[in-house]
């Protein structure tokens, strides 16, 4: 093993900068059925399925049309 090492010349690593967090969220029984079942469907996880909607949505700036009444 050398005494000192040159890291000059190094690359910085691309998978860093995409760290996801860790959140509790509340979702409603069955729609978390549904992602599982659709999940099975599609052969991958289910909390990757919800995540990969969710930023789909972000990407496409698509916001919830609510209506309170």
């Amino acid at each position: 093993m050398k005494k000192e090492y040159d890291f000059t010349n190094t690359v910085k690593n691309p998978y860093t900068a995409k760290v996801k967090s860790t959140i509790t969220i509340r979702l409603d029984k069955e729609t978390v059925e549904y992602f599982k079942e659709l999940s099975a469907k599609v052969d991958l996880p289910y909390q990757t399925l919800i995540n990969s909607y969710l930023t789909d949505c972000a990407m496409k700036k698509i916001q919830p049309k609510i209506n309170w009444q």
